[in-house]
């Protein structure tokens, strides 16, 4: 009897606090000039509780449908009267007292935690209206279409795929890869939806960091570009300096989470060449003058076409590195991490983090990720020299022989602790 009484208030109080925010949204309303507010959604979470119980007593389920085809049909009356009054189109607040009702009978009839938790919920939705209709005018529709294209990868074609090698050298897995490529493309995403959220891109600082949440190299290879046509080159290798320290942070997040056991021996030389190209990078863009902005920097990160690709590469790779160590042994997993990090330093970090081969422990991943790392960094440093003039890259190849000597001491100190 207690416990009912217990579930009965959670239904009650699931109900108060949704028509909190319903009558708080229309305090200004004359009285009786409202459909529902505090008083009647609270009503209503109480009933689904009330009609939950007398369902339960009398083993009829249909009584509980019975009250919420009841209060569909007498709320929806009374909603329909006002909004034809108010020239008013919105089903919000009928759905919001179905809601309720139906909370309300969870609480008494299935986990009241459960629907405590879907009651906040709830009321949090209708509270974050203005939020929510502004970020939807903000947002484009690459940026839905991504979203939705995120959503589908990781709800529907995840599921799908076998979990299990499919290769005789236990390097292909499907579901592996994929789940891989879609937490690269959520990181690139959610870096680009906060950028754009808090309005960057106008300035060369913020364009850098939110292009190498994409892609470090594809940001050095336009800031060498732009190093072409002027000749205040020091900023622009600040923002590809940074640009390198970003990928270097995005793979310690990827260490973190997916090779923890790794952390302690990576972290240190990846954090000291990454603390020397922030800092030089920083220096660098804000005590220069300005330069014209890379807007090519600020696509959207997140393209099907560009992920179908990472995919195949990834798959291409894990397979052969899984190959090449069966056939020659663990110690070639540097060089094949080296040669794919030159690259796509993503798709080389993921096939050592992932690689499972008898012989290959974790210093034998420390040394794979550092040499894919420090080979991206070369072939960076590579393409800028292709692309850019010898006054961008000689201040980039100084930068990075800097950022490399820091990373070597921060290895040698993490050895010999």
């Amino acid at each position: 009897m207690e416990n009912q009484f217990f579930r009965l208030g959670v239904a009650l109080a699931i109900g108060l606090l949704v028509g909190l925010e319903r009558g708080w949204r229309e305090r200004e309303e004359p009285a009786g000039s409202r459909t529902a507010g505090l008083r009647t959604f609270g009503i209503f979470g109480l009933l689904g509780g009330v009609s939950a119980a007398l369902a339960a007593e009398m083993a009829a389920p249909v009584v509980f449908a019975a009250g919420l085809l009841a209060v569909a049909a007498l709320f929806g009356l009374f909603q329909f009267q006002e909004a034809r009054h108010e020239g008013n189109f919105s089903v919000t607040g009928v759905m919001a007292g179905l809601g309720v009702f139906s909370l309300g009978g969870l609480a008494v009839g299935g986990d009241y935690r459960v629907a405590a938790a879907g009651g906040t919920a709830l009321a949090a939705i209708l509270a974050s209206r203005e939020i929510l209709h502004t970020a939807l005018r903000r947002v484009n529709w690459v940026e839905l279409r991504s979203a939705l294209v995120l959503a589908v990868m990781t709800a529907i074609i995840l599921p799908m795929l076998p979990n299990r090698a499919v290769d005789p050298w236990g390097g292909l897995n499907p579901w592996e890869i994929w789940f891989f490529t879609v937490l690269i493309a959520t990181i690139s995403f959610a870096g680009y939806i906060a950028v754009r959220v808090l309005g960057p891109g106008r300035g060369l600082l913020v364009s850098a960091l939110a292009g190498a949440l994409a892609s470090s190299t594809a940001v050095t290879v336009a800031l060498a570009r732009i190093a072409k046509g002027t000749t205040h080159v020091r900023p622009l290798v600040g923002a590809a300096a940074l640009a390198g320290m970003v990928s270097l942070l995005r793979v310690l997040v990827v260490v973190a989470l997916l090779r923890r056991g790794i952390l302690p021996h990576v972290a240190v030389p990846v954090l000291c060449a990454a603390g020397i190209l922030g800092a030089s990078g920083l220096i660098m863009v804000l005590r220069g003058s300005e330069a014209r902005q890379p807007q090519e920097m600020m696509h959207n990160p997140f393209e099907l076409r560009a992920l179908l690709v990472f995919a195949l590469l990834f798959a291409i790779f894990s397979t052969a590195s899984a190959a090449l160590v069966d056939h020659f042994g663990g110690a070639s997993l540097p060089a094949t991490s080296a040669l794919s990090g030159m690259f796509d330093v993503d798709v080389a970090v993921l096939s050592a983090l992932r690689l499972q081969v008898p012989g290959v422990g974790q210093p034998m991943i420390v040394a794979a990720v550092l040499a894919a790392l420090s080979a991206n960094a070369v072939g960076r440093l590579f393409l800028a020299m292709l692309a850019g003039p010898v006054r961008f890259w000689a201040w980039l190849l100084a930068t990075t022989l800097a950022a490399a000597a820091g990373g070597a001491a921060g290895f040698a100190m993490s050895a010999l602790a």
